[in-house]
């Protein structure tokens, strides 16, 4: 039998151009030169290395990694769980998955966020966890709440939480945000606009996953990660192809 190949060829069709005059940020953000590429040495693909002696077991709580004790968060409780894969559908087991979000009102647990919405005292919006042997990862949390943000005169983000994939070494990180399926912002972001193929944006939208969902306590949705390919997840920090 043919064994494939070890990479796929790059569809930068679905990569959303650096400039983009509709979301602001990019405008001062976006290169003016074209990119280069710089050879990792052994050292930065090789290390540091993870374990799971690195991870405590709640950190993947969001209802309990911050909350004071017999208390808990305001919100939607929900899990985001799915899979970390390569470009063949193959697991890609023991890889650092990390999570940050705002609250259920919308606000950050940041200095420099000063939305109106409260902080939330038991909620700190951050966990992480590394993938199983089956590449499988999960987190229990609330679902984030939509906030407004200094682009145009009324624009909002939807709900999101930003996702983080480490490598076999701190230089090896993906970054990417998760969106909600049937959430009405999604269309209207000026961010998520910005990608202009609608499978990629749907990649990046969780779905509802009643089968996994926990009755009387929490909703769940699915949300896999594909590493490279031409079904690769966008990530954010690599405009310029995964």
């Amino acid at each position: 039998m043919t064994q494939p190949g070890e990479f796929y060829q790059r569809d930068r069709t679905i990569q959303p151009p650096a400039f983009t005059p509709d979301y602001k940020t990019s405008v001062a953000r976006s290169p003016r030169y074209s990119m280069i590429s710089l050879q990792n040495s052994v050292s930065e693909i090789t290390g540091p290395r993870f374990g799971h002696s690195d991870i405590d077991a709640g950190d993947n709580d969001l209802l309990t990694n911050y909350a004071k004790a017999g208390e808990s968060p305001i919100g939607e409780r929900i899990i985001l769980h799915g899979r970390v894969l390569n470009e063949n559908a193959c697991p890609v087991p023991n890889t650092l998955v990390e999570i940050w979000q705002a609250n259920a009102g919308g606000r950050y647990r940041h200095k420099k966020d000063t939305y109106l919405a409260p902080i939330d005292p038991n909620f700190g919006g951050c966990g992480r966890t590394l993938t199983d042997e089956n590449g499988y990862f999960f987190f229990r949390t609330v679902k984030p709440g939509a906030y407004p943000w200094r682009n145009m005169v009324n624009n909002w983000r939807p709900a999101h939480i930003h996702v983080s994939v480490f490598g076999s070494g701190f230089v090896q990180r993906l970054i990417t945000q998760c969106y909600f399926e049937g959430d009405p912002l999604i269309p209207i972001c000026p961010i998520v606009q910005t990608i202009p193929d609608p499978d990629a944006i749907e990649q990046l939208t969780a779905k509802l996953d009643l089968n996994a969902t926990i009755p009387l306590d929490s909703i769940a949705y699915k949300f896999d990660i594909v590493l490279r390919g031409r079904r690769s997840t966008l990530f954010e920090n690599r405009l310029e192809g995964n």
